[in-house]
């Protein structure tokens, strides 16, 4: 079953417009019709658990899907309580470039920043 609603987008992980639009622009370059976002939570890292972003033509059972401004964000039905309430942007700086994850529900994360619990 897949959920698609704004009440999905305001309760589940939220994307920045920056990272909307960076998102669109990989997809545009990838050429490849039918690609979404794919935002998931899996174990690993030194804090236990780790967040993947990547590019997927799949749709399983149970996936919460947002829309934001023409992008398709997935989450899977595993993943998405770790999600509920982050938000996901893209920082282009002197001193960092790259999406980050800005999640609540996280109580701590290691230093790298690659992973949290």
């Amino acid at each position: 079953m897949t959920v698609e609603s704004s009440e999905t987008t305001r309760q589940g992980l939220n994307l920045t417009d920056a990272a909307a639009a960076k998102v669109k622009g990989l997809l545009e370059q990838q050429g490849e019709e039918g690609l979404h976002l794919r935002v998931a939570v899996q174990p690993g890292g030194c804090s236990g658990l780790r967040y993947q972003l990547y590019f997927d033509d799949r749709s399983m059972d149970g996936d919460v899907v947002s829309d934001f401004g023409g992008v398709s964000v997935v989450t899977d039905r595993m993943s998405a309580p770790y999600l509920i309430g982050a938000t996901v942007d893209f920082v282009d700086t002197i001193e960092k470039q790259g999406f980050t994850i800005d999640n609540p529900n996280a109580t701590g994360s290691c230093a790298c920043g690659d992973s949290f619990n």
